[in-house]
């Protein structure tokens, strides 16, 4: 760990953290307006070339001062192609009716040991990994050019495994959270889906890292709930996707106040890694998706893009978490406003 004990409450005045939300949600200008709220805001290096984190990076330094951070995948191992294929194929009915072609079913580990080097030769606040733990000497070297770490943990086993790592906190995740579980193994498992006050518990019993909340807070009682279990500091995402500073899409932005969609669900369809979204018709017809990321994930790239560009909302990721119908059409600031006003920190 760093020489000293690492708060998360020293990177940002509210207890607030705006999660990463890869895909086109978080943006610079999010980033920077909640860090000028008072918050902590994440930017999201999944899905990006080195160069465009690094141009991301450069436009926040300015006006996010201390308060962003940056959050990177951890690769994943390769699944079996002729389960990828069987899957794939069945898509096509979905590709033709938006008149596209699937993507390659690839697999790549997301530029890691790239985004790695450039993070300890430009270091930035804090930075946070997600689907997995990285290698002790990762951690390290972060830390050793001043950066401090943290992992997204889903299991008190899994802060165990980050904690002997290094880790100097914990983005603590429960089921509730929209997008993507952090799990560091895609596959089921039985007792794997924790709510996140009772996660919050365990995690407390077996390590003593500070520990960043996430997972279904939509407003101040849901950040006193989680402040009162023993997290530092409570991590929202849903809540930031209406914001005009938001790079959400307006298919994506309409879903989110349709009243054909109730209920969110967890699904491996789009992306053939467990995602909290909206309950729509590609989830409801792929819900036997085999555990594939990020060969999946690629292969439905240009179909999510299409069904974006048509404005077809069954066909589309609609990442969001079970407190969604919180979120609301503000700015980025007076939403860390609203999610903090009142808050026992």
């Amino acid at each position: 760990m760093t020489s000293q004990p690492f708060d998360p409450r020293s990177l940002s005045r509210r207890p607030i953290v705006a999660a990463p939300m890869g895909g086109g949600p978080t943006t610079a200008d999010l980033v920077v307006a909640v860090a000028q709220a008072g918050g902590l805001g994440f930017l999201a290096a999944g899905y990006k070339s080195v160069e465009a984190m690094s141009a991301e990076i450069a436009n926040v330094r300015e006006g996010a001062g201390a308060g962003f951070g940056v959050n990177v995948f951890v690769p994943q191992p390769r699944a079996d192609p002729v389960v990828v294929e069987q899957y794939v194929e069945t898509l096509a009915a979905d590709a033709a009716r938006l008149d596209t072609r699937l993507g390659e079913a690839s697999w790549d580990d997301d530029s890691f040991d790239a985004k790695v080097e450039y993070l300890l030769a430009d270091p930035v606040p804090i930075v946070s990994f997600t689907f997995g733990c990285p290698d002790r000497d990762v951690v390290e070297a972060l830390q050793h050019v001043g950066t401090p770490v943290a992992i997204t943990v889903t299991s008190p086993s899994e802060a165990v495994i980050a904690a002997a790592a290094g880790a100097d906190c914990l983005c603590v995740q429960g089921t509730e959270a929209g997008a993507h579980q952090g799990t560091f193994v895609n596959a089921d498992a039985p007792g794997q889906d924790f709510g996140l006050l009772a996660l919050l518990s365990e995690v407390s019993r077996v390590c003593d890292l500070p520990m960043i909340a996430a997972g279904g807070i939509g407003g101040p009682r849901g950040m006193d709930a989680v402040l009162a279990a023993g997290a530092v500091v409570a991590q929202a995402g849903t809540a930031f996707l209406r914001c005009p500073e938001s790079g959400t899409n307006p298919t994506y932005r309409a879903a989110l106040t349709d009243p054909r969609y109730t209920v969110t669900a967890m699904t491996r369809a789009f992306s053939g890694r467990r995602a909290r979204g909206l309950l729509n018709q590609f989830m409801v017809d792929h819900a036997d998706a085999p555990a594939a990321y990020p060969e999946i994930n690629n292969a439905t790239r240009p179909l999510r893009a299409a069904a974006a560009a048509e404005g077809d909302a069954d066909r589309m990721s609609l990442w969001a978490g079970q407190a969604f119908r919180s979120a609301v059409d503000r700015p980025a600031g007076e939403v860390v406003e609203l999610l903090t006003r009142g808050v026992h920190s």
